[in-house]
C-alpha cells in the first residue's frame, strides 16, 4: 500500500490506517481483526486511553505484541478516568498527560508509541503546559512524535504557532468538508498531516447508506439531502470506484492529508475499506464535480 509521511517527521503510514473505536471489547474478534488489516497492507493503527476504558488499548497491544517493529502505532490522551470510577473529565495538565501515556503503554505492551496525540482541547487550555509535556516525552523517547485530535481551528492554529506537532486528526469526508474552509491548506503550508477520521460518515458514505443514514441526518444535510448526495455519488462514480473509495479518494486528495482511519467491526467492511488502495485516485475534475453536489459545511464556533 502507498506510504505518506507524516508532518516533517521519520513516519511513514499507509494511506489507509485503521481507527479502532469501533472494535468492540472482543477480545479475539479484535485481535483478528487488526491481524487482516496488517496482512493487508496497513502499518498504521490507531487507538486511544478512553476507548472502552483501557480496553481498547489492551487488544490492540495484544495484537501487536510480535509485530510491533513493523507498525506505526498512534494512541490519544487528555481525557482523565480512573479504573473503579464511573464518568471523566478533560484534563490536559503535564501531570496527567505524562501519567496517562505511562498507563497506556503498559497496555499497549511496548516501550515507547509512535503518535501520541492530545484527544481534544480548548483555547482555554494551559496551552504552553500540555506542550511542555509532549515536548518531555519526546526527549525521554517514550513517544516519537505527537500531535492533537481537534476539529477547532482556533485550537489548531494556537497549536502550529507554538508546539512541534506532526498531525492533526479531524474529521473530514464529503458530508463534512468544514476543515476545507481554512484549516487544511493553513496545515499544508505549515507541513503538518491530517489524519482524517470519520471519512465514511458513519457508513452513510458506502453502498450500505440506506441503513445508515438517520432520520435527522448529517451535520447541515436533512436525511433527503444526505440520500441526494449519494445518488449523485453513485451517478460519478463510474466503473472504476463503489461509493466507499470514492469518499476515501475524495479525503487522501487534499495534499494534507496523509492517512484516512475509517473503522471497521467486521472483517467485511474492513476488506471493503482496503480496496481503496487498488482504485484509481481523482482527477481534479472528479473532486470539483464531488464539490458541487456536497456542500462547503462552515464552522459555526470556535473559530
Amino acid at each position: 500500500m502507498k506510504k505518506n509521511q507524516l508532518g516533517k517527521s521519520e513516519l511513514y503510514v499507509s494511506e489507509i490506517g485503521l481507527g479502532t473505536m469501533s472494535l468492540g471489547t472482543d477480545r479475539d474478534k479484535g485481535i483478528s481483526l487488526i491481524h487482516e488489516a496488517l496482512d493487508n497492507g496497513v502499518n498504521f493503527i490507531d487507538t486511544a486511553d478512553l476507548y472502552d476504558f483501557g480496553s481498547n488499548e489492551e487488544i490492540v497491544g495484544q495484537a501487536l505484541k510480535d509485530r510491533r517493529d513493523s507498525v506505526i502505532l498512534a494512541s490519544k490522551g487528555g481525557n482523565h478516568w480512573e479504573e473503579g470510577k464511573d464518568g471523566w473529565f478533560w484534563d490536559p495538565s503535564k501531570k496527567h498527560i505524562k501519567e496517562a501515556l505511562k498507563k497506556s503503554l503498559l497496555r499497549l505492551q511496548t516501550d515507547y508509541i509512535d503518535l501520541y496525540q492530545l484527544h481534544g482541547g480548548t483555547i482555554e487550555d494551559p496551552m504552553d503546559e500540555t506542550i511542555e509535556a509532549f515536548d518531555e516525552l519526546k526527549q525521554e523517547g517514550l513517544i516519537r512524535e505527537y500531535g492533537i485530535s481537534s476539529i477547532r481551528p482556533n485550537v489548531i492554529r494556537e497549536f502550529i504557532e507554538r508546539s512541534s506537532i506532526a498531525t492533526v486528526m479531524m474529521q473530514y469526508s464529503i458530508l463534512d468538508r468544514r476543515p476545507e474552509e481554512e484549516i487544511l491548506d493553513l496545515l499544508n503550508e505549515n507541513e503538518i498531516s491530517v489524519i482524517a477520521r470519520g471519512p465514511l460518515s458513519k457508513g452513510m458514505l458506502t453502498d450500505r447508506y440506506d441503513e445508515k443514514v438517520k432520520e435527522d441526518g448529517f451535520l447541515g444535510y436533512s436525511k433527503y439531502d444526505v440520500l441526494d448526495v449519494v445518488k449523485q455519488l453513485s451517478e460519478l462514480k463510474g466503473e472504476h470506484r463503489n461509493i466507499t473509495q470514492t469518499a476515501l479518494r475524495y479525503a487522501l486528495a487534499h495534499p494534507a492529508v496523509a492517512t484516512v482511519i475509517p473503522g471497521a467491526s467486521k472483517s467485511e467492511q474492513l476488506l471493503a475499506n482496503l480496496t481503496t488502495q487498488n482504485a484509481p485516485e481523482l482527477s481534479l475534475d472528479e473532486v470539483r464535480k464531488i464539490r458541487e453536489i456536497s456542500s462547503a459545511n462552515k464552522y459555526d464556533k470556535h473559530r
